[in-house]
């Protein structure tokens, strides 16, 4: 294998279910066969997108003991699926079109290779844009709230439901990046914050079903990426999750996070200040 190898790309944003499933698929085989060592001296830095993501404010329903209650000392919270609800607050599963999402991270400071073993806590608002732990109606649950650790591949994946659209804000999920699984369930210690956009052809078609996301798609029509308090900078180009599927099959998404770290970082704080 050349350095010219590059990683795996989709064609488009709008790409099908099928190839971007197959590009998920081949980008882990080639990170495994290369490993971190390789990676940092075959992967080109045009392969993935080698920006650091954009800090972004966590917003008033952040749920890691910034503002109010704290999911992320609660024991249940490392876990893949984030639709139900875990521990004292019960059972109850969120309803929605279902969703796959992944983050993939990667160093800005070490050619793109994969960051493994870093924590990812995602958080969201339901199909009606409530948010669990604040909302009227929703206070009690903690449903579409969940931390993965990266794997070999800099990868963390959730099960979830497509977020609703509320007055104001573009549809987007929120994220923080830990440098370690114990430094996210202590809270307070997120070396990044950012959000990931959805495309707005497919908010479109998951908010046609009226029934399912009341006022989703009222409430689209009346922002815009240009609009948006967050997006609006840049129109969230280091943030536009790659997404595919159907209201019938469910959606998978796939957002490329860029991390800054040092080789210092590693051994001592993790992630440098950012």
């Amino acid at each position: 294998m050349s350095k010219s190898t590059p990683l795996p790309l989709l064609s488009s944003h709008h790409a099908s279910l099928t190839e971007t499933l197959r590009v998920l698929q081949e980008r882990r085989r080639l990170l495994k066969w290369l490993g971190a060592a390789g990676a940092v001296a075959l992967l080109p830095t045009s392969s993935l997108a080698c920006t650091l993501i954009p800090s972004e404010t966590e917003g008033p329903y952040p749920g890691d003991g910034t503002n109010g209650p704290n999911v992320l000392t609660q024991s249940g919270i490392v876990r893949t699926d984030i639709r139900p609800s875990f521990g004292a607050s019960g059972t109850m599963v969120a309803s929605g079109t279902p969703m796959s999402i992944t983050l993939q991270l990667v160093s800005t400071t070490t050619s793109c290779t994969p960051r493994a073993g870093a924590a990812v806590y995602i958080w969201q608002c339901d199909a009606i844009g409530r948010y669990s732990m604040y909302s009227s109606g929703a206070q009690t649950q903690n449903y579409l709230r969940g931390v993965q650790v990266s794997d070999a591949n800099g990868e963390v994946t959730f099960t979830t439901i497509f977020p609703g659209c509320y007055p104001g804000r573009w549809p987007h999920i929120h994220f923080e990046i830990y440098d370690s699984l114990d430094q996210a369930t202590s809270g307070h210690n997120a070396a990044r914050i950012s959000q990931l956009a959805l495309p707005e052809d497919l908010c479109r078609q998951v908010y046609a079903q009226s029934t399912l996301y009341p006022g989703s798609a009222q409430n689209l029509n009346g922002v815009s990426l240009a609009t948006d308090n967050v997006f609006r900078d840049d129109g969230a180009a280091h943030q536009m999750a790659t997404v595919s599927g159907s209201n019938a099959d469910g959606y998978v998404g796939l957002l490329e996070v860029g991390v800054a770290l040092s080789a210092e970082a590693i051994f001592t704080n993790g992630f440098e200040a950012i």
